[in-house]
């Protein structure tokens, strides 16, 4: 990418921040999902609640992990903008550590919730049609699968804090370019 570029294209910026909002949905239902069980979350929200949740988890994890591809090929044809001024070294590689486990874990995670619930032997769902089952129906895998799925969720989190907090950091030291280059309004 030309040096003198500051921004990300518009397209990144759109799939960023339709990513993140995705994604903190998809975080609050998942931990819904995850510190009530299936039963606590039928007797908080009713079976037929229940049901467009956990549809809708898996159409939204699947929206996460089409997205995940078109950013990644969108990253590799456009590149990325250079820091106008510059951030340090350490900056730098802590910064591209932070989104590089966060690319990583959101292709992991969409993969793992499919494969968790191909072997529960559930419907994986794209809203009303049901996908292709990967893998036969094994319980202990199932659970496995679900446990992992749930690390990584944690793991996002604490990669989003990390992300979120130095987007703020750098803004609080004079350092609005960096939130500029990602931000889509201006």
């Amino acid at each position: 990418m030309d040096g003198t570029v500051t921004r990300y294209t518009l397209l990144q910026r759109v799939i960023h921040w339709l990513m993140a909002v995705i994604i903190l949905a998809l975080l609050l239902g998942g931990m819904l999902i995850y510190f009530l069980g299936f039963q606590g979350v039928t007797d908080l929200l009713g079976p037929a609640l229940r049901d467009a949740l956990y549809e809708y988890h898996k159409t939204f994890g699947l929206i996460v992990l089409i997205l995940m591809v078109l950013r990644l090929f969108v990253r590799l044809e456009v590149g990325k903008p250079s820091y106008d001024p510059p951030i340090t070294p350490f900056e730098r590689l802590a910064s591209a550590g932070v989104q590089y486990m966060l690319y990583l874990c959101l292709f992991a995670m969409p993969i793992l919730g499919w494969l968790a619930t191909d072997a529960m032997n559930f419907p994986v769902e794209f809203f009303s049609w049901d996908l292709p089952q990967f893998i036969a129906k094994d319980e202990a895998m199932g659970k496995a699968l679900y446990e992992a799925h749930g690390w990584v969720g944690f793991g996002i989190i604490i990669l989003l804090a990390l992300h979120i907090g130095g987007a703020i950091r750098h803004s609080m030291r004079g350092h609005g370019h960096i939130f500029r280059r990602i931000w889509p309004l201006w």
